[in-house]
């Protein structure tokens, strides 16, 4: 697939914003722990407070992985174009001061 650098730029920025907040769902443990807490109302009565995930730890991680690896090829490809692509510019941009 060919595409513009400066939709390749754009696009790994987009990529960049997605792993940054991923990221901190991905690392934060708490979320997928199941926590139940049993409190003693009465002799026959219990009350029960209960914690469970709302995301499973695999969607997650299949989710940051995808954006992740994404990000690093389109890096990649940047990076290949920086090394690789010749651009026309003047001989002032790249001299020295002469007063």
């Amino acid at each position: 697939m060919k595409i513009k650098l400066a939709e390749a730029l754009l696009r790994r920025k987009e990529l960049q914003e997605k792993v940054e907040q991923l990221k901190p769902i991905k690392d934060n443990q708490v979320i997928y722990q199941i926590r139940a807490q049993r409190i003693k109302v009465t002799d026959g009565l219990e009350d029960l407070h209960a914690d469970y995930p709302k995301l499973d730890l695999s969607q997650v991680t299949a989710e940051y992985d995808f954006y992740a690896r994404a990000l690093r090829l389109i890096d990649a490809a940047i990076q290949q174009a920086n090394w690789t692509c010749d651009i026309d510019t003047d001989e002032k941009t790249m001299g020295d001061y002469k007063p």
